[in-house]
Formats: C-alpha cells, sequence, structure tokens
C-alpha cells in the first residue's frame, strides 16, 4: 500500500481508542475525518512528543502511519 492510499476510515479512526476520543472530545472528534484533519498538525506533534495519548506514547510505526496520512491529503 502506497502512502497516498492510506484511508481515515481504514487506516488512521482505528488508531485512537474510545478513551483517547472521550479525553479530547471538548477539544476536537477523533472519529471525525474532518476534526482530525483540521487539527491534525498539533495531534501530530502531540503524538510525535509523547503527551497524547495521555496513558502510553505511540509507538513510532503509529506515529509514521498518522504523519504519512496527513502528508498525502488526510483522504476520508
Amino acid at each position: 500500500m502506497s502512502d497516498s492510499d492510506l484511508s481515515f476510515e481504514h487506516d488512521i479512526k482505528s488508531l485512537f481508542r474510545e478513551s483517547d476520543r472521550a479525553a479530547m472530545s471538548k477539544v476536537f472528534d477523533l472519529w471525525s475525518v474532518s476534526d482530525v484533519a483540521a487539527h491534525g498538525s498539533v495531534i501530530a506533534a502531540r503524538l510525535r512528543d509523547g503527551s497524547m495519548p495521555c496513558d502510553a506514547p505511540w509507538p513510532e510505526e503509529r506515529v509514521a502511519i498518522f504523519t504519512k496520512w496527513l502528508e498525502a491529503g488526510a483522504k476520508a
């Protein structure tokens, strides 16, 4: 699969757990492609620095998938 084939519904949404969604619900909806795309750079920065999710940082591979999705145009 190429980076341009990454989609929110197939590749990104499932990276966020219900608890992640609940924790961020006052700021944005992690299960909404438009919210995640609109706040993508902030989300990516927090994923990279390990401050999101709040209970444990993502492995580098997950951060890379999210970043590639953003760079490829954040497709639904």
